[in-house]
C-alpha cells in the first residue's frame, strides 16, 4: 500500500491491530495513515517554522 516501510514497536503495533479491527477499518495500515493524516492536518494551517515547533511541543512531540 505505501512507497516506504516504519518500524512500529511491537507493543504499539498490537494496539492499532486492536483499534483498527474494533473501528472496522480494513487493515491495520488504513487506521495507522488516518491517524498520521488527523496528526498532520493539526499542523498544516501554521504560517512559519517557529509555529509548527511551538504546536509539536504542545502536542508532546517534542520538548
Amino acid at each position: 500500500m505505501f512507497g516506504s516501510r516504519v518500524k512500529i514497536d511491537k507493543a504499539l503495533l498490537d494496539k492499532a491491530k486492536r483499534y483498527a479491527g474494533i473501528a472496522g477499518y480494513a487493515s491495520v495500515d488504513e487506521f495507522i495513515a488516518h491517524a498520521l493524516e488527523k496528526e498532520i492536518a493539526k499542523l498544516e494551517d501554521a504560517d512559519s517554522e517557529d509555529e509548527i515547533r511551538k504546536r509539536l511541543k504542545g502536542l508532546g512531540y517534542i520538548s
